[in-house]
C-alpha cells in the first residue's frame, strides 16, 4: 500500500475517533438540562420527627381494692361518656347494706312509736291539768281533801315527767335515725364504687389487668385517650422553633401510613428547652383523626412557619456557592455564566429571589458532567 494512502487512512480514523470523542463523551459532558424562575408562593417549612401522644389521657383505676369481675371493654374499641367499663366484687357488702336498710327502718318506726306515745301523753297531761284546776279551787273552798288534792297534783307532775323523758326518747332514736341513715348512705357509696364509667368519649388503648385479678384502688386498669386532644409531641432544635408559632398550619404524615397526609396545627409550644439536646418540644394537633390511631407511632411533621405569595422562585438544587456568594449558573448564547442571587426565602425545595426572570434559562448542575466555569461551553 503506498504511503499517501496509509496517511490518508490514518487521518481519516483520527478524525473518525475525533469526532465519536466529541459526539460522544464532549457533548454530553457539555450537555445541561435548564428551568426557568417561575412566579407563585412559596411556603417555608420546619420538619421533625415526633411521637403521637395526647394532653388528656386518662388512667382509669378501681375505686376500692378488691377482686375484677366484669371489664366490659378492650384496647383498640371506643366508648362513650358514662359507659360502664368495669365491675368490681363487693363480697358481703350487699349484704351490710340490707341489714343497715333494716336497722334504718327499725330506728324510723321506733320514732314513729315514740311519737305515738307522746301524743297520748300530752292529752293524759290536758286531761290532769283540768282535774288538778278543779281540785286545787275544791281544796281552796274546802270542799275536798289535801290528799285529794296532792294526788291531783302528783299525777299531773308524773305526766309532765313521762312527757319529757318520751321528748329525751325521741331526740335519741331521731339520732339513731340519722347514724343508720349515714351507715346506709356509705354502704351505698361503696357499692356504687364497684362500678366503674367512663369519664368521656374516648378509645381504649391500655388493658393493665384482666378478670378475676386483684388488685389495689390505685392500680390502673384502663388507659382511655380523649381523641380532641390527640397531638404529635415532636423536637425542633432551639435555632429553628423560634419560627414557630401557636395555630401555625402543619402536616402530619404517620409511619404507618407514608402516602397519606393528616391536616394538623401547632397547638402548645413548651416553655421548656431540654438542657442536654437543646431541643424544645411543640405539639401539633391533628385537625382530621387518623382512625386507628396508635399511642407512641412515629409521626413526621410538617410546619407552615411563613407563606410568600407572588415571588418569584428557582428549584435549591440550582443554587451553589461561589467565592462565597450565593448564585445560578445561567446560559447566555450558549456560553456559562454565574449569576448572583439575592435570596428572599428558601424551603426544603425552592428559594425566592429578589433578582428574576422567566426568560433567564438556569442551568441544572450535574455531578456525572463536566464542572460549569464562567464561558464553558453549553449544550441543551
Amino acid at each position: 500500500m503506498k504511503p499517501v494512502i496509509k496517511y490518508l487512512l490514518t487521518v481519516v480514523a483520527i478524525a473518525a475517533l475525533g469526532l465519536v470523542v466529541y459526539v460522544k463523551v464532549f457533548v454530553p459532558k457539555h450537555t445541561f438540562s435548564v428551568v426557568h424562575p417561575i412566579s407563585g408562593q412559596l411556603n417555608v417549612t420546619v420538619q421533625g420527627i415526633g411521637n403521637v401522644n395526647a394532653l388528656n389521657i386518662y388512667s382509669i383505676t378501681a375505686q376500692t381494692g378488691g377482686k375484677i369481675l366484669q371489664i366490659l371493654t378492650d384496647e383498640g374499641r371506643w366508648v362513650k361518656k358514662g359507659d360502664l367499663l368495669i365491675v368490681m366484687d363487693g363480697v358481703d357488702l350487699p349484704r351490710q347494706l340490707e341489714t343497715a336498710s333494716a336497722d334504718f327502718k327499725k330506728a324510723e318506726y321506733e320514732v314513729k312509736a315514740l311519737q305515738g306515745d307522746l301524743g297520748n301523753q300530752e292529752a293524759q297531761r290536758t286531761l290532769l291539768q283540768i282535774t288538778f284546776s278543779r281540785y286545787k279551787k275544791l281544796y281552796k273552798q274546802g270542799f275536798v281533801a289535801k290528799a285529794e288534792y296532792d294526788k291531783a297534783l302528783a299525777d299531773l307532775q308524773g305526766i309532765r315527767a313521762a312527757i319529757k323523758a318520751t321528748e329525751s326518747r325521741i331526740k335519741s332514736s331521731r339520732s339513731g335515725v340519722a347514724a343508720a341513715s349515714k351507715q346506709v348512705d356509705a354502704l351505698q357509696e361503696k357499692i356504687d364504687r364497684l362500678r366503674v364509667y367512663s369519664p368521656t368519649d374516648g378509645y381504649v388503648f391500655i388493658k393493665e389487668a384482666e378478670v378475676a385479678q386483684y388488685v389495689q384502688p390505685s392500680s390502673t386498669i384502663l388507659k382511655i385517650v380523649d381523641p380532641a386532644s390527640l397531638w404529635v409531641e415532636v423536637k425542633l432544635d432551639e435555632r429553628i422553633s423560634a419560627q414557630v408559632k401557636p395555630s401555625q398550619e402543619a402536616s402530619i404524615v404517620l409511619r404507618s401510613q407514608p402516602d397519606r397526609t393528616y391536616k394538623g396545627v401547632v397547638k402548645r409550644i413548651d416553655a421548656m428547652t431540654d438542657p442536654v439536646t437543646l431541643e424544645r418540644t411543640i405539639n401539633v394537633a391533628f385537625t382530621t383523626l387518623p382512625k386507628p390511631f396508635f399511642i407512641n407511632e412515629q409521626a413526621r411533621v410538617i410546619i407552615n412557619v411563613r407563606k410568600y405569595d407572588h415571588v418569584v422562585k428557582i428549584p435549591l438544587t440550582t443554587v451553589v456557592q461561589r467565592n462565597g456568594k450565593a448564585g445560578v449558573w445561567v446560559v447566555r448564547n450558549g456560553r456559562a455564566h454565574f449569576l448572583t442571587i439575592k435570596t428572599v426565602a428558601v424551603n426544603d425545595s425552592e428559594m425566592a429571589i429578589a433578582n428574576g426572570d422567566s426568560n433567564t434559562s438556569i442551568l441544572i448542575p450535574d455531578n456525572h458532567k463536566k464542572s460549569l466555569n464562567e464561558g464553558m461551553r453549553i449544550y441543551q
